[in-house]
């Protein structure tokens, strides 16, 4: 069974930070309860942004830890924290980034799919991001499922079903034209994985302090 239950927002964002940092990071990884926080509440590389507590995350975590979907690691000077659902979910890494994605900025694209995946799995064209996206959705239990193209969009987008069937929003802005997009895109990749970095580097800081 992938999923025991649906899960709150918090719950997605906890288990969507500690996806990224895997893939991101992985000499930080598993996390500790204040790398944690960092993550979620990070202001880049997600939608919507979050002022979760340390209190509404450790909840989460048990909750989560509960229906065995992370777990805890006992280390020499903390207690870290890290996901269970690789197998669960049947994620590859082109899947597994997909889905991160999906987790932590909602709805998306299978164009700004490629783009901000490239940190976690790089895609080398767009038929492989949707041959990922396939993947996710096959099945009684699919993970994603893509929403009824807008006015105004030149691709349709995808979400995630982790936690309810997503609402399909009234209007959307017109895309611009794709080369631009792609221009824009790329510096804000770049843009977005600098400011990663250096929140990173303020939580482990923290954590040493």
């Amino acid at each position: 069974m992938r999923l025991p239950r649906l899960l709150d927002a918090v719950e997605v964002r906890v288990l969507g930070a500690l996806l990224e940092k895997e893939q991101t990071t992985p000499e930080v990884y598993p996390l500790t309860l204040n790398a944690l926080v960092a993550a979620c509440n990070q202001r880049s590389n997600r939608d919507p942004v979050m002022e979760l507590a340390a209190g509404d995350v450790e909840a989460a975590l048990d909750r989560l830890h509960e229906d065995v979907m992370v777990w805890p690691v006992s280390g020499a000077r903390s207690q870290r924290w890290r996901h269970n659902v690789d197998r669960r979910w049947e994620l590859e890494p082109a899947t597994k980034a997909v889905l991160t994605v999906l987790l932590l900025r909602g709805p998306q694209t299978p164009g700004e799919l490629r783009s901000r995946c490239e940190r976690m799995h790089p895609f080398d064209s767009p038929p492989e991001v949707e041959q990922a996206l396939s993947a996710l959705a096959e099945g009684p239990e699919a993970l994603v499922r893509q929403l009824p193209r807008q006015p105004g969009q030149k691709e349709a987008r995808w979400a995630h079903l982790v936690a309810s069937e997503p609402e399909t929003p009234e209007a959307v802005t017109a895309a611009p034209t794709p080369a631009r997009r792609s221009a824009l895109e790329n510096r804000l990749a770049e843009l977005e994985a600098r400011v990663e970095r250096l929140e990173q580097a303020l939580a482990e800081r923290g954590e040493r302090g």
